[in-house]
């Protein structure tokens, strides 16, 4: 089996989705071949996929200009989607070109259209696996404007070509595309490290994959917290310790910390609710996923809100109080992982023997 797997780069939550489900189809199935297309960090690819695979580093879209974590830069994403879609016949005759030289038995993309719609002109199967896509988050955007239209159907057709839409736990409600199949909660699980901290409650604060730094160096010293933040935001609080300095993979250290300071976002909600770590959270600005997010988060793990005003003072004595549980509680499976991977394997094999 030759899979071939496009992957955003938008953020670290798509990449955050996918490598779990890529890492259990290893296990089923060990001999499948692995071709991969994304513009993230290469790092930040093999930190997270195990199996062998061959990269292809380039991007097939960029989802939305962001301002920063939390604001989407409309004009700016306006402008990438009519210049992207000026010559649309073109890319996908491109795209089919390319994958019908890749030759493989499948096209998974989280969550890119232009290889769904590459795929279908080529004749190779093809599924998406996601909690968004951007043909609803489009619509969300510029639904109400006349230019958006012809656009708006020719990203909504992209996702209909596809055999499935696998949507995971939680997820939008992705009404318009009709060829859905819902699987559970997919997040990675980690392993607990004593970090060293004498007794100190650890904080990680993570903002995803997109820029945007937190005045840490301002904010005030809380007794027996301590910051754990990015080491090139290079924090200069006398509490902050670069996140990087344990040597742990993201997920250990989202299970070895008492809480997360963070955005909605699928990746980290879902693998802090499903290591049992509390989250402190910022909404984004008009982002239509964040609310499935919000509402699974609530009813999964312990959470609160918190506002950018708060976030920028750094008045988190009380919210770290309330969030830190008394003990363990139960977390929710990550059953999602393995059904996504037996649905790639039902369509990659009847490709295969059809």
């Amino acid at each position: 089996m030759h899979l071939f797997v496009d992957i955003s780069s938008h953020g670290f939550g798509h990449l955050a989705i996918t490598a779990p489900v890529l890492n259990a189809l290893a296990e089923i199935a060990p001999n499948f071949r692995l071709t991969i297309r994304s513009a993230l960090p290469p790092a930040k690819l093999q930190q997270r996929i195990k199996p062998p695979y061959t990269l292809i580093a380039e991007a097939s879209d960029f989802g939305y200009a962001m301002i920063d974590a939390t604001r989407v830069d409309l004009a700016a994403s306006a402008s990438a989607y009519r210049l992207a879609h000026g010559n649309w016949a073109s890319r996908i005759t491109q795209e089919a070109r390319f994958l019908a030289g890749l030759k493989p038995d499948l096209v998974l993309t989280n969550v890119s259209y232009l290889p769904l719609a590459g795929a279908a002109a080529a004749g190779i199967p093809a599924i998406s696996l996601c909690s968004l896509n951007w043909a609803d988050l489009f619509d969300h955007f510029f639904g109400d404007q006349t230019w958006a239209r012809p656009i708006h159907s020719e990203i909504l057709a992209a996702y209909r070509s596809a055999q499935a839409f696998l949507r995971v736990t939680p997820g939008m409600a992705m009404g318009a595309l009709g060829n859905l199949q819902p699987v559970g909660p997919i997040a990675a699980l980690g392993t607990q490290h004593d970090l060293g901290l004498n007794g100190d409650k650890a904080i990680l604060i993570a903002m995803g994959g997109i820029a945007h730094r937190l005045p840490v160096e301002n904010w005030p010293r809380l007794p027996g917290v301590r910051w754990l933040t990015p080491a090139n935001w290079n924090c200069q609080h006398p509490d902050a310790i670069a996140n990087e300095s344990f040597g742990l993979s993201f997920t250990d250290l989202l299970c070895s910390v008492d809480a997360i300071i963070t955005k909605p976002g699928y990746g980290t909600f879902t693998e802090a609710a499903c290591n049992g770590t509390p989250v402190i959270y910022q909404r984004r600005e008009d982002w239509p996923e964040q609310d499935c997010l919000i509402e699974w988060l609530t009813s999964n793990a312990r959470c609160l809100e918190i506002n950018a005003e708060a976030l920028e003072r750094g008045s988190l004595a009380n919210v770290i109080k309330d969030v830190l549980p008394p003990k363990p509680s139960a977390v929710p499976a990550a059953d999602g992982i393995i059904q996504a991977a037996k649905a790639i394997i039902r369509h990659a094999s009847a490709q295969i023997f059809a």
